[in-house]
C-alpha cells in the first residue's frame, strides 16, 4: 500500500522546464526535453497542465506523469534519467 504524503498544488511551463509547487512547500522543476511527447511541443500546448493528487496531465498532448516518477528522474517514455548509467552498468555486468 502506498501512502500519499504530499500533493502538487500547481504546475506551469516556461523556458523549457515544467515547475511544480507542492502542498508541503517543495518547489521543483524538470526539463521537457527528457520526455519525447513534451519535447519540441509549442509553449501553448505545454502550458495547459492539469494537476491531480498523484501527478500531472497534459490534455492537449495526451501525456501523464506521476509526481513519484518525476522525483525519481523519470520524465516519461524514455528510461529514467537518474538510472540510465546504473542500468547500462548492470547490463554490462550481466554480459560478462
Amino acid at each position: 500500500m502506498s501512502t500519499l504524503i504530499d500533493q502538487p498544488l500547481s504546475a506551469s511551463y516556461a523556458r523549457g522546464r515544467v515547475s511544480v509547487k507542492m502542498r508541503s512547500g517543495l518547489d521543483f522543476s524538470f526539463p521537457v526535453m527528457g520526455n519525447p511527447r513534451l519535447k519540441g511541443q509549442p509553449a501553448g500546448k505545454l502550458s495547459v497542465i492539469e494537476v491531480s493528487p498523484f501527478g500531472l496531465h497534459w490534455p492537449l498532448l495526451d501525456e501523464d506523469l506521476s509526481i513519484r516518477g518525476i522525483l525519481n528522474g523519470d520524465y516519461g517514455a524514455q528510461a529514467p534519467l537518474s538510472t540510465k548509467p546504473k542500468a547500462k552498468a548492470r547490463a554490462l555486468a550481466l554480459a560478462r
